[in-house]
């Protein structure tokens, strides 16, 4: 996104949150998202049937909102973060994926190594989701392919995840000596706040514009199917969990008081709880759309105001905004 390399250019100071937000935040973020897929794997290969699947599945989806900002780093690398959620897929990849292994019974499920190897549409919580959820594939039974495809996913997120948390406890160790000499990632103190500030951000404008924007659609033309893991019940959840995610990070990520930034994920929050909408189904009805579209101007009011009160302790302008695009 064009903040990002507006923000690689420019002479940050340093930020003191950096080790509350790794320690506090990230280090812990990326230990529960390893618990919880390692209990997915240890759960399927006890019952890889869909409604025995279905609460571990949950969970390592709300472990995952927990980190799903930190796109830098170890998730960056191999594309992981896309391949546990292959998210946006605006053409329907997962499902023809998923559906195009399942009828063809693919052996490489039963390889480790080999599934590794598949499309990452063919993979991580989206390609689960549809195994586990969708009605025309979710009642399969325990000797069934569905069954050992559901644990290959299940046995591959458990990898990925111990192998994020393993290469985190080394990028923290990097943000935490940035600008010392031999750092080959972090070649200044200001360059680790500026990565965390750039997720920040970056997790607000995802919120804003992908999770409520795919959905919202256009007055006109409402799109309520693109809405994120809508089969599982998540659009809703998936906002909220990474609203309190965020918000942990931002008051971490500063030194000083940021009111105006707390009143503005609170309000935020306020209005996500109160939505009776897990699927955001009500963008189609004008009443409904209303209030979806109120929870976006408020997310916005969260850079805003981040901008405000931590960008300007990073030297940022008001003219350097996530929005700008890609």
């Amino acid at each position: 996104m064009r903040l990002a390399l507006l923000l690689a250019f420019l002479p940050l100071p340093a930020l003191a949150g950096v080790a509350e937000a790794v320690d506090d935040q990230i280090l812990p973020a990326t230990e529960r998202f390893a618990a919880s897929a390692g209990a997915l794997a240890g759960a399927a290969a006890a019952d890889c049937t869909a409604p025995a699947l279905r609460p571990a599945y949950q969970d390592t989806f709300d472990a995952w909102m927990g980190m799903s900002h930190l796109t830098f780093g170890p998730l960056e690398r191999d594309g992981r973060a896309l391949t546990i959620e292959f998210w946006p897929d605006p053409r329907g990849r997962v499902a023809r994926t998923v559906r195009g292994l399942a009828s063809e019974a693919d052996p490489v499920v039963g390889d480790a190594a080999g599934f590794a190897q598949v499309s990452i549409a063919g993979r991580g919580l989206m390609a689960l989701e549809q195994l586990l959820y969708d009605e025309e594939l979710s009642g399969y039974g325990a000797g069934d392919y569905p069954c050992r495809y559901a644990t290959a996913i299940a046995r591959d997120l458990a990898a990925m995840a111990e192998a994020v948390q393993a290469e985190w406890q080394d990028h923290s160790r990097l943000m935490l000596s940035a600008g010392e000499p031999g750092n080959p990632r972090y070649l200044a103190e200001s360059e680790a706040s500026q990565a965390l500030y750039t997720a920040l951000l970056g997790g607000l404008e995802f919120d804003a514009d992908q999770r409520l924007g795919r959905p919202l659609g256009s007055f006109d033309k409402p799109r309520p199917r693109l809405a994120e893991a809508r089969r599982s019940d998540r659009p809703l959840r998936n906002i909220s969990l990474s609203l309190a995610a965020l918000r942990d990070l931002a008051v971490a990520l500063s030194d000083a008081p940021i009111p105006a930034t707390q009143a503005a994920f609170e309000a935020a929050q306020a209005t996500a709880g109160a939505l009776d909408d897990p699927r955001l189904a009500g963008v189609a009805d004008p009443a409904g759309r209303l209030k979806v579209e109120i929870l976006q101007q408020q997310i916005r009011a969260i850079s805003d105001a981040i901008e405000a009160e931590i960008g300007g302790a990073l030297g940022l302008t008001a003219g350097f905004n996530s929005q700008d695009g890609d």
